[in-house]
């Protein structure tokens, strides 16, 4: 009997402890398809990329031609003019990995660039998340986007709307 009463108890209080929480949801992807500012910076990383993209290619092409020309000409070359041929390959392929690695690495410029035009933004939406949050006493703020295990969500807790708006985008 006293373990019915206590488990619940128990019941009772987790029950009114998950009732006092609010919680609400966003999507990340909606909210920045309808920022101009997002689509702008978004279709400027691009062009850069493939600008970038184009040069590393250059120079891996470059790398190839010399290869090829190389492998056809091998037999009438002598030991030092191979030897040349070998160390000029391996330097185009060396400066074709390290352009590459210089852009598109953990650390490189692709990464500072979206660094640089995406970090306002995200930051923009964070302090209206939050304000909205505050007023409304929201103890959880959940991404739709990135939240794979949320299998349904009532439309009526979805806050995206209010955060486009307190941002200036009214949709």
């Amino acid at each position: 009997m006293r373990k019915s009463l206590l488990i619940m108890f128990l019941l009772f209080a987790a029950g009114i402890t998950a009732n006092a929480q609010k919680f609400a949801l966003i999507d990340m992807e909606y909210i920045l398809k309808n920022i101009p500012a997002y689509q702008s910076a978004s279709n400027e990383l691009n062009q850069v990329s493939k600008q970038w993209q184009n040069e590393v290619e250059k120079l891996g092409k470059e790398a190839k031609s010399l290869y090829d020309s190389y492998q056809a000409s091998v037999k009438t070359l002598s030991d030092a003019q191979k030897t040349k041929k070998e160390e000029e390959i391996v330097t185009k392929e060396k400066s074709a990995a390290e352009l590459r690695r210089k852009y598109f690495g953990p650390e490189g410029e692709l990464f500072k660039k979206r660094e640089a035009l995406m970090q306002p933004i995200q930051d923009e939406i964070y302090e209206a998340v939050k304000e909205i949050s505050t007023q409304k006493g929201y103890a959880v703020v959940v991404d739709r986007a990135s939240a794979s295990s949320i299998i349904f969500a009532s439309p009526s807790i979805d806050i995206s709307n209010e955060v486009l708006a307190k941002l200036g985008y009214s949709n």
